[in-house]
């Protein structure tokens, strides 16, 4: 871009509690948006913000040179790309279509070689920091594929992020994103079960979460997840989502031949709020079963000794 142009317009496919504010940070950089979201209401979110509106995904790609998807699913996310009102309908040689759900790298690699044969090309770029991050701005990138197609994209992901982070080629990205995603989920069934033990055993949740925040047991997920269940606040990424990382976990680890333990045990207990119909909530709400389990509430302030 020469000095005084107009920035380049960025396409979004996904407007979700992710998206939108990923969308968001990127018009509030100055760069035009053109989005477009199956939701009407995230539709109007995005106009009422300064941004255009597409007919579908090939339009987005019409208007666009770099082009992002923030949808939930595999199949999602090769609907939007490959589908017959896809990305790789409207798109150029010299595009570039930026990944950034958390889907089967697989399929990920399989896109990146079809739409290469259009010249092309695909970065994947799942991000970390959940949807306080996507608003703020402060999400982290990895970022898996070509370096010339990272910098032709950075300006859009500089907009999102306070880091990007190039792990290796295309389909590294997932990789990373899904082991850090299982890490995580495994640190927070701990951090459930612990809450509810102490509690259990008489002591006070909030002096609980300040003293093992400063303590070895401290980790992000027990951060997150002892906050949200001493305030009852549930609302956060579905757990259904969760569980799609979950399944998507477990191939890679299979797909490798590496036993996943701990993993295996956190899938049941996900899976179990899922059964519990807990499914359109954060899976801090998992918590709550434990506590009809047990007969407490980590909700509950408790006088120590008492």
């Amino acid at each position: 871009m020469t000095d005084g142009a107009r920035p380049a317009t960025v396409g979004f496919i996904g407007l979700g509690a992710m998206g939108s504010g990923m969308a968001a940070n990127i018009l509030r950089s100055g760069q035009p948006v053109v989005g477009y979201d199956i939701d009407d209401a995230r539709i109007q979110q995005l106009l009422e913000q300064g941004g255009q509106v597409a007919e579908d995904p090939a339009d987005v790609a019409e208007q666009a040179e770099v082009v992002i998807t923030m949808v939930d699913t595999t199949a999602q996310t090769e609907d939007v790309v490959l589908g017959e009102r896809g990305v790789a309908r409207g798109a150029r040689a010299g595009d570039v279509l930026v990944c950034m759900s958390t889907i089967d790298p697989t399929a990920v690699i399989r896109m990146q070689e079809q739409l290469a044969g259009d010249g092309v090309r695909m970065i994947d770029a799942p991000v970390s920091g959940m949807i306080k991050g996507a608003t703020e701005g402060t999400l982290r990138a990895f970022v898996g594929g070509d370096a010339d197609a990272l910098d032709r994209a950075r300006t859009a992901l500089d907009a999102m992020t306070s880091e990007i982070l190039h792990v290796g080629p295309i389909g590294r990205g997932v990789v990373l994103k899904l082991i850090n995603n299982m890490l995580y989920k495994i640190n927070s069934v701990a951090a459930m079960e612990g809450m509810v033990l102490g509690v259990k055993a008489g002591l006070d949740p909030a002096m609980m979460r300040d003293v093992i925040a400063a303590s070895t047991g401290a980790s992000v997920a027990f951060d997150y997840r002892a906050r949200r269940m001493i305030e009852r606040d549930f609302d956060g990424v579905r757990l259904d989502i969760s569980c799609k990382d979950l399944e998507l976990e477990g191939a890679l680890g299979r797909a490798y031949s590496v036993p996943l333990f701990l993993h295996a045990a956190c899938t049941q207990v996900y899976e179990m709020g899922r059964a519990a119909g807990l499914g359109d909530q954060d899976a801090t709400a998992i918590v709550t079963i434990y506590e009809q389990l047990t007969g407490v509430s980590v909700g509950d302030v408790q006088t120590p000794g008492s």
